[in-house]
Protein backbone atom coordinates (compact mmCIF):
# COMPACT_ATOMS: atom_id res chain seq x y z
CA UNK A 1 0.00 0.00 0.00
CA UNK A 2 2.81 2.32 0.71
CA UNK A 3 4.41 1.81 -2.73
CA UNK A 4 1.09 2.37 -4.42
CA UNK A 5 0.54 5.56 -2.56
CA UNK A 6 3.97 6.90 -3.49
CA UNK A 7 3.55 5.97 -7.18
CA UNK A 8 0.34 7.97 -7.42
CA UNK A 9 2.07 11.22 -6.41
CA UNK A 10 3.02 13.28 -9.46
CA UNK A 11 5.29 16.24 -8.62
CA UNK A 12 4.22 18.16 -11.70
CA UNK A 13 0.59 17.74 -10.81
CA UNK A 14 1.01 19.31 -7.44
CA UNK A 15 -0.53 22.79 -7.21
CA UNK A 16 2.18 25.40 -7.10
CA UNK A 17 1.87 27.69 -4.12
CA UNK A 18 2.05 31.31 -5.02
CA UNK A 19 4.41 33.25 -2.78
CA UNK A 20 2.67 35.62 -0.44
CA UNK A 21 2.70 39.19 -1.66
CA UNK A 22 5.18 41.49 -0.01
CA UNK A 23 3.87 43.46 2.93
CA UNK A 24 4.12 46.71 1.00
CA UNK A 25 1.99 45.29 -1.83
CA UNK A 26 -0.61 44.06 0.64
CA UNK A 27 -0.78 47.46 2.26
CA UNK A 28 -1.15 49.11 -1.13
CA UNK A 29 -3.93 46.68 -2.14
CA UNK A 30 -5.76 47.39 1.09
CA UNK A 31 -5.44 51.12 0.47
CA UNK A 32 -6.80 50.69 -3.07
CA UNK A 33 -9.75 48.67 -1.76
CA UNK A 34 -10.53 51.42 0.74
CA UNK A 35 -10.76 53.99 -2.02
CA UNK A 36 -7.12 54.98 -2.37
CA UNK A 37 -6.99 56.73 0.97
CA UNK A 38 -3.47 56.73 2.42
CA UNK A 39 -3.05 55.92 6.06
CA UNK A 40 -0.35 57.65 8.07
CA UNK A 41 0.70 56.61 11.51
CA UNK A 42 0.18 59.45 13.97
CA UNK A 43 3.50 60.99 14.94
CA UNK A 44 4.30 61.64 18.56
CA UNK A 45 4.19 65.37 19.25
CA UNK A 46 7.70 66.66 19.85
CA UNK A 47 8.63 69.12 22.54
CA UNK A 48 10.89 72.10 21.97
CA UNK A 49 13.70 70.80 24.18
CA UNK A 50 14.18 67.88 21.78
CA UNK A 51 15.31 70.25 19.00
CA UNK A 52 16.93 72.90 21.21
CA UNK A 53 19.89 74.42 19.28
CA UNK A 54 22.10 75.15 22.30
CA UNK A 55 24.67 72.85 23.87
CA UNK A 56 22.54 71.72 26.78
CA UNK A 57 21.22 68.47 28.16
CA UNK A 58 17.66 67.99 29.32
CA UNK A 59 16.26 65.47 31.78
CA UNK A 60 12.83 64.60 33.16
CA UNK A 61 11.11 65.53 29.90
CA UNK A 62 12.74 68.96 29.76
CA UNK A 63 12.15 69.94 33.38
CA UNK A 64 15.89 69.88 34.20
CA UNK A 65 18.44 71.72 32.07
CA UNK A 66 22.22 71.48 32.49
CA UNK A 67 25.21 72.32 30.35
CA UNK A 68 26.41 69.62 27.99
CA UNK A 69 29.82 69.90 29.60
CA UNK A 70 28.85 69.00 33.14
CA UNK A 71 32.15 70.31 34.43
CA UNK A 72 33.04 69.17 37.91
CA UNK A 73 29.52 69.19 39.37
CA UNK A 74 29.85 65.52 40.48
CA UNK A 75 33.13 66.41 42.21
CA UNK A 76 31.50 69.38 43.97
CA UNK A 77 28.59 67.28 45.18
CA UNK A 78 30.91 64.43 46.13
CA UNK A 79 33.18 66.63 48.24
CA UNK A 80 30.19 68.06 50.11
CA UNK A 81 28.68 64.63 50.76
CA UNK A 82 31.96 63.01 51.82
CA UNK A 83 33.00 65.86 54.12
CA UNK A 84 29.61 66.09 55.81
CA UNK A 85 29.34 62.31 56.08
CA UNK A 86 32.68 62.06 57.86
CA UNK A 87 31.67 64.95 60.11
CA UNK A 88 28.45 63.26 61.25
CA UNK A 89 30.19 59.91 61.78
CA UNK A 90 33.47 60.88 63.49
CA UNK A 91 32.95 64.30 65.09
CA UNK A 92 29.30 64.73 66.02
CA UNK A 93 29.07 61.86 68.56
CA UNK A 94 32.10 63.14 70.49
CA UNK A 95 30.98 66.79 70.38
CA UNK A 96 27.42 65.93 71.46
CA UNK A 97 28.80 64.06 74.45
CA UNK A 98 31.31 66.70 75.53
CA UNK A 99 29.79 69.99 74.30
CA UNK A 100 26.17 70.31 73.12
CA UNK A 101 23.52 68.36 71.25
CA UNK A 102 22.79 71.33 68.94
CA UNK A 103 25.81 70.67 66.74
CA UNK A 104 24.20 67.92 64.56
CA UNK A 105 21.10 70.06 64.01
CA UNK A 106 23.13 73.10 62.94
CA UNK A 107 25.34 71.03 60.65
CA UNK A 108 22.36 69.15 59.19
CA UNK A 109 20.46 72.35 58.46
CA UNK A 110 23.44 73.92 56.72
CA UNK A 111 24.09 70.72 54.75
CA UNK A 112 20.51 70.48 53.46
CA UNK A 113 20.44 74.16 52.51
CA UNK A 114 23.77 73.89 50.63
CA UNK A 115 22.65 70.85 48.62
CA UNK A 116 19.28 72.40 47.73
CA UNK A 117 20.80 75.66 46.51
CA UNK A 118 23.49 73.78 44.56
CA UNK A 119 20.90 71.71 42.71
CA UNK A 120 18.76 74.79 42.07
CA UNK A 121 21.74 76.58 40.56
CA UNK A 122 22.70 73.60 38.39
CA UNK A 123 19.23 72.59 37.15
CA UNK A 124 17.63 76.01 36.58
CA UNK A 125 17.45 77.85 33.27
CA UNK A 126 19.97 80.70 33.82
CA UNK A 127 18.04 83.07 31.55
CA UNK A 128 18.60 81.72 28.05
CA UNK A 129 17.18 83.88 25.27
CA UNK A 130 15.51 82.11 22.32
CA UNK A 131 17.21 82.56 18.98
CA UNK A 132 15.64 84.71 16.31
CA UNK A 133 13.46 82.95 13.76
CA UNK A 134 14.42 83.21 10.05
CA UNK A 135 11.69 85.81 9.54
CA UNK A 136 12.94 87.92 12.46
CA UNK A 137 16.55 87.71 11.23
CA UNK A 138 15.47 88.74 7.73
CA UNK A 139 13.50 91.67 9.15
CA UNK A 140 16.60 92.93 10.97
CA UNK A 141 18.61 92.81 7.77
CA UNK A 142 15.89 94.72 5.93
CA UNK A 143 15.94 97.45 8.56
CA UNK A 144 19.69 97.80 8.14
CA UNK A 145 19.56 98.36 4.38
CA UNK A 146 18.00 101.84 4.26
CA UNK A 147 19.26 102.65 0.74
CA UNK A 148 17.08 100.09 -0.96
CA UNK A 149 20.09 98.21 -2.24
CA UNK A 150 19.25 94.54 -2.70
CA UNK A 151 22.84 93.36 -2.27
CA UNK A 152 23.54 91.57 0.98
CA UNK A 153 25.35 93.44 3.70
CA UNK A 154 26.19 91.97 7.11
CA UNK A 155 24.35 93.60 10.01
CA UNK A 156 26.25 96.13 12.11
CA UNK A 157 28.14 94.97 15.13
CA UNK A 158 26.65 97.39 17.65
CA UNK A 159 23.63 99.50 18.38
CA UNK A 160 23.49 102.25 20.99
CA UNK A 161 20.70 102.74 23.54
CA UNK A 162 20.40 105.09 26.51
CA UNK A 163 19.78 103.66 30.00
CA UNK A 164 19.56 106.12 32.92
CA UNK A 165 21.35 108.80 30.88
CA UNK A 166 24.17 106.38 30.11
CA UNK A 167 24.93 105.18 26.57
CA UNK A 168 25.02 101.38 26.39
CA UNK A 169 26.19 99.49 23.30
CA UNK A 170 24.26 96.42 22.20
CA UNK A 171 26.25 93.86 20.24
CA UNK A 172 24.82 91.76 17.44
CA UNK A 173 25.05 87.99 17.98
CA UNK A 174 25.64 86.22 14.67
CA UNK A 175 24.77 82.88 16.26
CA UNK A 176 21.41 83.87 17.72
CA UNK A 177 20.72 86.41 14.90
CA UNK A 178 19.69 89.27 17.20
CA UNK A 179 20.97 92.28 19.08
CA UNK A 180 21.74 91.21 22.61
CA UNK A 181 19.73 93.01 25.29
CA UNK A 182 21.66 94.97 27.92
CA UNK A 183 23.89 92.85 30.18
CA UNK A 184 23.42 89.83 27.91
CA UNK A 185 26.38 87.82 26.67
CA UNK A 186 26.81 84.70 24.55
CA UNK A 187 28.30 81.74 26.43
CA UNK A 188 30.69 79.85 24.17
CA UNK A 189 30.39 76.65 26.24
CA UNK A 190 26.59 76.48 26.23
CA UNK A 191 26.21 78.28 22.87
CA UNK A 192 23.38 80.45 24.20
CA UNK A 193 22.77 84.13 24.85
CA UNK A 194 22.15 84.42 28.61
CA UNK A 195 20.35 87.39 30.12
CA UNK A 196 22.35 89.24 32.80
CA UNK A 197 25.21 86.85 32.18
CA UNK A 198 27.55 86.57 35.15
CA UNK A 199 29.87 83.68 34.24
CA UNK A 200 29.91 80.00 33.34
CA UNK A 201 30.70 78.07 36.50
CA UNK A 202 32.11 74.57 35.96
CA UNK A 203 31.71 73.79 39.68
CA UNK A 204 27.91 73.88 39.31
CA UNK A 205 27.87 72.71 35.67
CA UNK A 206 25.78 75.59 34.37
CA UNK A 207 25.82 79.24 33.41
CA UNK A 208 25.04 81.77 36.12
CA UNK A 209 22.64 84.42 34.92
CA UNK A 210 19.49 86.34 35.66
CA UNK A 211 17.32 83.39 36.76
CA UNK A 212 19.74 81.42 38.93
CA UNK A 213 22.17 84.01 40.29
CA UNK A 214 20.29 84.28 43.61
CA UNK A 215 20.61 80.50 44.05
CA UNK A 216 24.31 80.65 43.23
CA UNK A 217 24.94 83.44 45.72
CA UNK A 218 23.07 81.71 48.54
CA UNK A 219 24.92 78.50 47.68
CA UNK A 220 28.42 79.95 48.05
CA UNK A 221 27.49 81.94 51.18
CA UNK A 222 25.90 78.93 52.90
CA UNK A 223 28.82 76.75 51.79
CA UNK A 224 31.17 79.24 53.45
CA UNK A 225 29.26 78.92 56.72
CA UNK A 226 29.16 75.12 56.45
CA UNK A 227 32.90 74.84 55.70
CA UNK A 228 33.85 77.21 58.51
CA UNK A 229 31.48 75.41 60.91
CA UNK A 230 32.93 71.96 60.12
CA UNK A 231 36.49 73.30 60.29
CA UNK A 232 35.86 74.80 63.72
CA UNK A 233 34.17 71.66 65.03
CA UNK A 234 36.96 69.40 63.77
CA UNK A 235 39.70 71.51 65.37
CA UNK A 236 37.73 71.59 68.62
CA UNK A 237 37.24 67.83 68.50
CA UNK A 238 40.94 67.12 67.93
CA UNK A 239 42.08 69.61 70.57
CA UNK A 240 39.80 68.01 73.19
CA UNK A 241 41.08 64.54 72.33
CA UNK A 242 44.70 65.76 72.52
CA UNK A 243 44.28 67.09 76.08
CA UNK A 244 46.01 65.37 78.94
CA UNK A 245 49.32 65.02 77.17
CA UNK A 246 48.02 62.53 74.60
CA UNK A 247 49.07 64.71 71.66
CA UNK A 248 47.67 65.37 68.17
CA UNK A 249 48.90 62.05 66.78
CA UNK A 250 46.79 60.13 69.28
CA UNK A 251 43.75 62.27 68.42
CA UNK A 252 44.17 61.60 64.70
CA UNK A 253 44.54 57.88 65.34
CA UNK A 254 41.33 57.86 67.37
CA UNK A 255 39.44 59.81 64.68
CA UNK A 256 41.06 59.30 61.25
CA UNK A 257 38.08 60.77 59.41
CA UNK A 258 38.68 64.10 61.10
CA UNK A 259 42.08 64.33 59.40
CA UNK A 260 40.42 64.07 55.97
CA UNK A 261 37.89 66.76 56.92
CA UNK A 262 40.65 68.99 58.23
CA UNK A 263 42.59 68.84 54.96
CA UNK A 264 39.53 69.43 52.75
CA UNK A 265 38.21 72.33 54.82
CA UNK A 266 41.61 73.97 55.26
CA UNK A 267 42.31 74.18 51.53
CA UNK A 268 38.76 75.09 50.48
CA UNK A 269 37.57 77.51 53.13
CA UNK A 270 39.82 80.35 51.98
CA UNK A 271 38.77 80.21 48.34
CA UNK A 272 35.09 79.87 49.25
CA UNK A 273 35.24 82.78 51.66
CA UNK A 274 37.05 84.92 49.07
CA UNK A 275 34.47 84.03 46.41
CA UNK A 276 31.61 84.87 48.78
CA UNK A 277 33.18 88.22 49.61
CA UNK A 278 33.72 89.05 45.94
CA UNK A 279 30.11 88.27 45.01
CA UNK A 280 28.85 90.20 48.04
CA UNK A 281 30.67 93.22 46.60
CA UNK A 282 29.07 92.57 43.19
CA UNK A 283 25.59 92.29 44.70
CA UNK A 284 26.04 95.48 46.71
CA UNK A 285 27.17 97.30 43.55
CA UNK A 286 24.66 95.61 41.21
CA UNK A 287 27.46 94.38 38.97
CA UNK A 288 28.17 91.07 37.26
CA UNK A 289 31.44 89.16 37.10
CA UNK A 290 31.52 89.70 33.35
CA UNK A 291 31.16 93.49 33.75
CA UNK A 292 33.73 93.64 36.55
CA UNK A 293 36.35 91.68 34.59
CA UNK A 294 35.86 93.76 31.45
CA UNK A 295 35.78 96.98 33.44
CA UNK A 296 32.60 98.11 31.71
CA UNK A 297 31.77 100.79 34.30
CA UNK A 298 35.16 101.40 35.89
CA UNK A 299 36.24 104.17 33.53
CA UNK A 300 39.56 102.47 32.76
CA UNK A 301 39.54 103.85 29.23
CA UNK A 302 39.46 107.43 30.47
CA UNK A 303 35.72 107.78 29.85
CA UNK A 304 33.36 109.29 32.38
CA UNK A 305 31.03 106.31 32.86
CA UNK A 306 28.91 105.12 35.74
CA UNK A 307 26.97 101.94 36.32
CA UNK A 308 23.49 102.66 34.93
CA UNK A 309 21.98 99.66 36.73
CA UNK A 310 23.04 100.67 40.24
CA UNK A 311 20.42 102.23 42.52
CA UNK A 312 23.14 104.14 44.43
CA UNK A 313 22.09 102.30 47.58
CA UNK A 314 23.57 99.06 48.87
CA UNK A 315 20.34 97.83 50.46
CA UNK A 316 18.28 98.52 47.34
CA UNK A 317 20.88 96.86 45.13
CA UNK A 318 20.84 93.73 47.29
CA UNK A 319 17.05 93.61 47.22
CA UNK A 320 16.95 94.14 43.45
CA UNK A 321 19.42 91.32 42.78
CA UNK A 322 18.37 88.75 45.38
CA UNK A 323 14.76 89.49 46.32
CA UNK A 324 13.17 90.54 43.04
CA UNK A 325 10.47 88.43 41.39
CA UNK A 326 11.69 85.36 39.53
CA UNK A 327 11.46 86.08 35.78
CA UNK A 328 9.84 83.35 33.68
CA UNK A 329 11.84 81.12 31.39
CA UNK A 330 11.71 82.40 27.80
CA UNK A 331 12.68 79.23 25.92
CA UNK A 332 9.46 77.27 26.73
CA UNK A 333 11.43 74.02 26.64
CA UNK A 334 8.43 71.82 27.48
CA UNK A 335 6.16 73.41 24.90
CA UNK A 336 5.07 71.39 21.86
CA UNK A 337 6.37 72.13 18.39
CA UNK A 338 3.83 73.12 15.73
CA UNK A 339 2.92 70.25 13.42
CA UNK A 340 4.71 71.73 10.38
CA UNK A 341 7.93 72.38 12.35
CA UNK A 342 7.79 68.91 13.91
CA UNK A 343 7.55 67.32 10.49
CA UNK A 344 10.37 69.51 9.18
CA UNK A 345 12.72 68.63 12.04
CA UNK A 346 11.92 64.93 11.68
CA UNK A 347 12.36 64.90 7.88
CA UNK A 348 16.07 64.11 8.16
CA UNK A 349 15.35 60.99 10.16
CA UNK A 350 12.69 59.60 7.84
CA UNK A 351 14.05 60.76 4.51
CA UNK A 352 16.13 57.70 3.63
CA UNK A 353 13.57 55.08 4.76
CA UNK A 354 10.88 56.86 2.74
CA UNK A 355 12.97 56.79 -0.43
CA UNK A 356 13.80 53.13 0.09
CA UNK A 357 10.13 52.31 0.53
CA UNK A 358 9.25 54.03 -2.73
CA UNK A 359 11.92 52.10 -4.61
CA UNK A 360 10.71 48.83 -3.14
CA UNK A 361 7.15 49.63 -4.18
CA UNK A 362 8.33 50.26 -7.75
CA UNK A 363 10.11 46.92 -7.80
CA UNK A 364 7.21 44.96 -6.45
CA UNK A 365 4.42 46.45 -8.58
CA UNK A 366 6.39 46.65 -11.82
CA UNK A 367 4.50 44.49 -14.45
Amino acid sequence: MKNCEYQQIDPQALPTQTPPPPPLQEEKEEEEEEGGEKREEPRRPRRKWEVFPGKNRFYCDGRIIVARQGGVLPLTLGLILVTCGLFFVFDCPFLVKHLTSCIPFIGGGLFVFVVITLLQTSFTDPGILPRATPDEAAEIEKQIDTTGNSSYRPPPRTKEVVINQQVVKLKYCFTCKMFRPPRTSHCSLCDNCVERFDHHCPWVGNCVGKRNYRFFYTFIVSLSFLTAFIFGCVTTHLSLRAQGGKGLVFALQESPGSAVELVICFFSVWSILGLSGFHTYLVASNLTTNEDIKGSWSGKGGEDVTNPYSHKNIFINCCAVLCGPMPPSLIDRRGFLPSDESVQTASVDIELPTQATKSEINVFIRP
